[in-house]
This record gives structure tokens, sequence and C-alpha cells, in this order.
């Protein structure tokens, strides 16, 4: 597919405090885009926006807020005059066994990574049916295969995948393409929080080659803004992901399998693991609800 100059084109990111969000809005901006900056700090964000290239600005908002968020496509479009691109980034993440899961964060994974892309896409679809323009969903690994100690995360991702995948047929006749973006474990803050804790560490390293890897997150993101650029209807951020779709209705078998002996050789070690969320997004999502609470 012919590439779509991003000059002078308005993109929108979620999440883009730091991590995939911030490098992409950077690469974003060095080719021109006008950056749409949303997310919970707004003290990174106006960091992040100093930083970039050429016009932007930044919201802060929740993503799972509706009115919060229909707020900001307004403010976006009246800001920028229109919206071509819609990145839904924003995303949290916890792992551990489900049975001694905090029953809070476990939901908010699924609030944020699930309910908050579709809260977005529903706030920016008017904008990007007049521009006929391009959302793009974040999804991952876990989108395609299960894994245990992961529930939550995987749960959200197969969820925000086939939102998008249907989301796509919805709206293709009036222009508006949808893309979907499979990350494996990619060196940004989440990973590096979950790494934070023996057993999660040592289970990933157990997977095989070539997931059991932590990826940098520049080629990552490179191959992001060139799937934008094409409005891709698949993005993989690492070169073996596109051949894990031809095999992923295995997945499932061979992990229910395997996943038993690992749980059965970590089992003694399982119990006082951290359950709240990881990475010091996860720690600004906290502080948010904390805060809401009081």
């Amino acid at each position: 597919m012919n590439r779509v100059g991003l000059d002078g084109q308005v993109a929108v990111v979620t999440g883009a405090a730091r991590g995939v969000g911030e490098l992409l809005a950077r690469k974003l901006s060095a080719r021109g885009a006008r950056i749409a900056l949303v997310g919970l700090e707004p003290e990174a964000l106006e960091d992040v926006r100093r930083r970039l290239h050429g016009e932007a600005e930044h919201w802060y908002a929740d993503v799972t807020d509706h009115e919060a968020m229909t707020r900001v496509a307004a403010e976006v479009k009246e800001r920028f005059g229109k919206v071509d691109v819609v990145v839904a980034n924003a995303g949290v993440a916890t792992g551990g066994p489900f049975a001694a899961s905090d029953p809070a964060s476990w939901r908010r994974v699924i609030e944020v990574n699930l309910i908050g892309s579709a809260v977005t896409g529903r706030a920016f679809l008017p904008a990007l049916t007049e521009s006929r323009g391009y959302l793009l969903q974040i999804a991952s690994l876990a989108a395609i295969t299960p894994a245990p100690m992961m529930t939550a995360y995987c749960a959200s991702k197969s969820g925000v995948e086939a939102y998008a995948h249907s989301l796509r047929a919805e709206v293709g006749h009036q222009g508006v393409r949808v893309g979907v973006a499979y990350l494996s474990w990619t060196d940004t803050d989440m990973v590096r929080g979950a790494d934070q804790d023996d057993v999660m560490r040592e289970l990933r390293q157990r997977l095989p080659w070539p997931s059991n890897k932590t990826y940098p997150l520049g080629p990552a993101v490179d191959r992001i803004v060139a799937g934008i650029e094409r409005r891709s209807s698949h993005v993989y951020g690492q070169w073996w992901l596109r051949g894990m779709q031809g095999v992923r209705g295995y997945l499932p078998g061979l992990i229910g399998t395997v996943g038993q002996r690992e749980m059965r050789r970590f089992a003694d070690r399982l119990t006082g693991m951290r359950t709240g969320l990881v990475g010091a997004g996860g720690a600004a999502d906290e502080r948010e609800r904390t805060t809401l609470r009081n």
C-alpha cells in the first residue's frame, strides 16, 4: 500500500507520557505531524510536548471517562481543525495468580485497555470520518497467545483486538481505516516494572525463543510509524509476530499443557506476589484513582 505523508497531519496519541506513546509522538512529530498528547500526567505530557519538533498540545484525561474524552476530541478538533490519526495506546498491566489478584487492579486493566480504547474510538470517530482517517489500536502478543499469571492483560488485549477488527468492518465504507498493532516484550516501564517481580521475570525467561527476549523500543516504534504511513490493518512491532498469526489456533492447548508444568515449578513462590499495577504508568493511574476517591 502507498504511504500517506504525515506532514501536516494531526495525530492523537493516548498514553503519551512515556514509553511507546512518547517515542511514537516524537517520531510522528519529526515527520511533520501535529501532535495531540493525551494522558493522566500533565507535567510529563508538557515535558514531552516541549521536546517535539513541531506544533503540539497536550490534554489531561482518563481514557475510560466518556465525557472527558468527548471533550478532548472536540478541543483537539477546534485546536487543529481536523484529526487524521488516532493511536489508542494507553494501557496498564498487572501480573500474578488470578485467585490472589487484587480485584480493583484486575478490573482496572480491563477498563483502561479495553473500555478506554473503545471510549477513545467513540470520541474520535466523528472527526476520523470527516478526514477519512486512521485509528490504530495498540494490542500485544497477549492478544495472540494466552499466558498464565497474565489473565487481566491477556483478556484485555484479546478483547481490544476483536473490537478493532469488528470496528474495521463497520467503518471501512466510510473511508476510515482501522489497524491493530502487536508488540512482544518491549523495553518500556511496564515491562521493566513486571520484571521487578522475580517470579514474573523468571517465567518470562523460560518462554521459548524469540518470545523470551526484551526488544528495544526504537525499532518497534519505527514499525508502528511505517504502519501508520501505510494505514495498515496489521502492524507488527517485532518481525516474528506476523508468523504467530498462522499458529495461534494451536497455542491455547500448548500453553495450557506447558503452563501447568511451569506453575507447579513456581508454586511455592507465588504467595505474597505484588498484585497492583506495574511500572510508572501503573503508579500514575493508581495515584489518579486515589486522588479521585479522596
